[in-house]
């Protein structure tokens, strides 16, 4: 049971899209809570990845967090892996007596966490996922279908998504799988509102200052440690673009503006994720700060 006016609750979460300002909310949350937070982020999972996606440690301060920095970089970190990492973290907060406040805009990772979803723990086959590329949209849909009913259409909203979702559906066609069985929370779900335009601005306005505080040298220093570059390209967003910039497959004008358009595109479908989020019944709060 979390302290007043939470009390109800197993869980805080702090949600919004990017440059929403939701870390900042979600340490205030926590001064007042005495809370920890666990991150909600799929990229800031892996070190040495610190620029790029906006770990800025420093807005923590002396509140503890957790789910940051616990695999290298150029590794694969799977969902699966991710819900066992929450429910690990989560329990340790609760049995201490802390609040865990769960801050992110990984909205399958939210999920992950907060809904207990059944997920499949099945490796990695990256024979099947080459073989897969070769094929269209359309047929690897029609092939998924055909093996499953799908969930909802975010089963295939994109094709790495989609292929990952086909590689699941044929192994288990042909191998027991082990699923996660942990509950669902009872979550107070809190959602940082921002409007398009100021987000967008702050989005341009944090890409100048990332680009000037070194994010391309972090980029280059991976691609030094021996990290193939179509690995960097797997984590999207700044980490595709800085890589085909800095292999010569891109100009640098051209690579900042892509990459601007591109983050404007993936905060809209944080809050299209959010949304369905809502009409499947779960309630958030939106405020503005």
């Amino acid at each position: 049971m979390l302290k007043p006016p939470f009390q109800e609750y197993d869980l805080i979460c702090v949600l919004g899209p990017t440059a929403s300002g939701k870390t900042r909310y979600a340490v205030k949350l926590a001064r007042e809570l005495d809370g920890e937070i666990i991150s909600a982020d799929s990229r800031q999972i892996f070190r040495g990845m610190d620029i790029g996606t906006g770990k800025d440690l420093e807005e923590y301060g002396e509140i503890p967090y957790h789910l940051i920095d616990i695999a290298d970089a150029g590794t694969k970190y799977n969902i699966f892996e991710y819900q066992k990492d929450f429910e690990r973290a989560y329990r340790d907060i609760q049995e201490r007596g802390k609040t865990p406040i769960l801050c992110g805009g990984s909205g399958l990772y939210i999920e992950a966490a907060t809904c207990g979803y059944y997920l499949p723990e099945v490796p990695p086959d990256m024979a099947l996922r080459a073989e897969l590329e070769k094929l269209p949209t359309e047929e690897l849909i029609a092939k998924y279908e055909s093996l499953r009913k799908p969930h909802n259409t975010t089963d295939y909203d994109t094709r790495k998504r989609l292929i990952r979702a086909l590689e699941i559906a044929i192994w288990e066609e042909k191998h027991p799988v082990r699923r996660s069985s942990f509950l669902p929370k009872k979550t107070k779900f809190i959602g940082i509102s921002v409007s398009r335009e100021v987000r967008n601005a702050r989005i341009d306005a944090r890409l100048d200052v990332r680009l000037k505080s070194g994010m391309i040298e972090e980029v280059r220093q991976l691609l030094e440690s021996g990290i193939p570059p179509e690995d960097l390209i797997w984590y999207g967003l700044e980490y595709k673009f800085l890589t085909l910039y800095l292999t010569g497959q891109m100009e640098y004008d051209e690579m900042v503006n892509r990459l601007r358009i591109a983050i404007h595109q993936f905060a809209k479908r944080q809050m299209t994720w959010f949304r369905g989020m809502e009409r499947k019944g779960i309630e958030i709060e939106w405020i503005k700060i």
